[in-house]
């Protein structure tokens, strides 16, 4: 399903610019294409942050490892996507609390976070069930993804500039003028000097935010919060909606 934003101007006398974001002086068309697909996410990441704070750095720092080494086994346990655990150096600093209106020094603070993708919603559900979380060991984040993004994105974006020329030609025929070849295209809207800023045209039916800044993806995961610690985590899995946008400036032909 595309979308197809339009605008078509004429513009006073400008100081031309050879930046991607500017407006010719002369006469044009400004298109904006647009192409969005809804895939089901095929994997599934989580963060998972470690804190201890203890008088003892090195207590701190060895609470720190063995909870990392559990996280990490567990992560094994249920699949985890090769090449995707990331376990970041640890951060050390003094750890101070406001007691009775002064700050208090309470000892060194050890923390580490630990990332995974797991590429099943049941491998994410049974790595959910079994963590227990506590004030030193949180679930910071799920993030549902999609394989092969890239190569989505890259065909969308080819369908939003063939969307675009052909809203160009269009208008041009639909008002009598003859374009006389393209200016400039490019994936960032141009910067508009006749009182029209990006990302304020919006159509009324439409469910989704303006283009810029650069689409991000729709995520339709979550966690269940109204569940008991004992009942585990439930992960209920929507859709991720990808989209491109094309802006292209076309020459009016005088």
């Amino acid at each position: 399903m595309k979308r197809l934003w339009i605008l078509l101007a004429l513009l006073c006398p400008v100081v031309a610019s050879a930046q991607i974001n500017s407006l010719p002086a002369q006469p044009h068309l400004l298109v904006k294409g647009e192409a969005h697909r809804e895939v089901r996410p095929d994997r599934f990441g989580v963060v998972v942050t470690l804190d201890r704070v203890d008088p003892s750095p090195e207590v701190a720092r060895s609470k720190v490892q063995a909870d990392a080494t559990n996280v990490l086994a567990a992560f094994h346990r249920h699949h985890a996507l090769p090449g995707s655990i990331q376990a970041a150096t640890m951060e050390i600093k003094p750890a101070h609390a406001y007691e009775e209106g002064r700050e208090v020094f309470k000892g060194t603070e050890v923390t580490r976070r630990l990332a995974v993708a797991f590429g099943t919603l049941e491998d994410t559900r049974a790595f959910l069930g079994e963590l227990k979380t506590s004030e030193f060991l949180q679930l910071s984040g799920i993030t549902p993804g999609y394989r092969d993004e890239a190569a989505l994105r890259a065909t969308l974006k080819g369908e939003a500039a063939a969307q675009s020329r052909q809203a160009a030609e269009a208008l041009a025929k639909a008002y009598g003028v003859r374009l006389s070849g393209l200016y400039t295209i490019s994936d960032v809207a141009p910067a508009f000097s006749y009182g029209i800023q990006a990302g304020t045209w919006r159509s009324p039916e439409s469910p989704f935010p303006p283009a810029p800044p650069p689409p991000s993806a729709d995520f339709g995961a979550r966690v269940d919060p109204t569940l008991r610690p004992a009942d585990g985590e439930s992960l209920e899995a929507g859709t991720l909606t990808l989209s491109e946008n094309v802006y292209a400036v076309f020459l009016i032909a005088q």
